[in-house]
């Protein structure tokens, strides 16, 4: 990491800091004070963009349901598979929390940073004890990739959007299959709900 004055804050991203079971204490042993912010979304959305994502890397794999069951029938969950257990934010969080205090850990709404990326983005700079800068002024729709990008920064010819892998249409896949896996998710969602403090409302 960069040196930082008291008067700056230097923030790096990697989004699998947050499933990496070494990342919490070897991030507190660096700086035990770190603030952490973390982008969540609906779990079963999170295993299917994800799915999707891969396929167009490897469009050999399985499927979405050979892949996320290991008893379709039964409705057994394979928890083994990335793609699922990355959305058991809870399980995630508990290791995260024997080293940072929860007021140390922000959690975004992915689904709300779309529709309101303003107001989530606004949540974030009050975490960060910063001025609220960041406002409406400073977004426009992207009708091809489905979501909120900035505008032009004057520094740049070009307005800012997330690279070519994000807002592509995701696979369809079955809804008896998504309802298999809410229920799934669901115990774990309320136990994340209850230790954050906050409803996502993925149910």
């Amino acid at each position: 990491m960069p040196r930082t004055l008291d008067s700056q804050i230097t923030l790096e991203k990697t989004p699998s800091y947050f499933v990496t079971s070494e990342a919490p204490r070897r991030i507190a042993s660096m700086s035990p004070e770190t603030k952490l912010i973390v982008v969540v979304r609906n779990p079963v959305t999170r295993a299917i963009s994800d799915y999707t994502q891969t396929l167009s890397k490897k469009p050999d794999i399985p499927t979405f349901e050979e892949l996320a069951f290991k008893n379709r029938s039964t409705g057994a969950v394979d928890t083994s598979w990335n793609a699922i257990r990355i959305g058991m934010y809870i399980l995630h969080l508990d290791s995260w929390l024997r080293y940072f205090r929860p007021t140390q850990i922000h959690f975004v709404s992915g689904e709300r940073l779309i529709t309101d990326p303003a107001g989530e983005m606004g949540r974030v700079q009050d975490f960060l004890g910063l001025k609220r800068i960041i406002t409406d002024k400073h977004f426009y729709f992207n009708r091809t990739k489905g979501f909120p990008c900035l505008k032009k920064p004057e520094s740049s010819s070009q307005p800012r959007c997330l690279g070519k892998s994000k807002g592509r249409i995701h696979v369809q896949i079955d809804q008896e299959v998504i309802e298999q896996l809410r229920e799934f998710y669901r115990p774990f969602n309320i136990k994340f709900y209850e230790t954050v403090g906050h409803d996502f409302r993925w149910d």
